[in-house]
């Protein structure tokens, strides 16, 4: 899973894809903005075949929470 988060963190910032960790925080260390956040969940809600709930999600501030959330919102 983590690989294609890679993947998909990668088609909105420009980092390396073997610099990103489950510790790796959005804004801060990759360079997210707010919009560039909004839309890679998108692509993420898509891929990973979850639900995301805005409030919820706001929460995740590194890509290790965005992954725990999406293992625990499974179909």
């Amino acid at each position: 899973m983590l690989d294609k988060m890679k993947e998909i963190i990668t088609q909105y910032v420009e980092v390396d894809p073997d610099s990103i960790t489950t510790e790796s925080r959005f804004i801060e260390d990759l360079g997210f903005n707010s919009y560039d956040i909004m839309c890679m969940l998108g692509d993420a809600e898509s891929e990973f075949d979850v639900n995301i709930d805005e409030e919820e999600i706001m929460k995740c501030k590194t890509v290790g929470d965005l992954l725990d959330y999406f293992g625990g919102q499974k179909k």
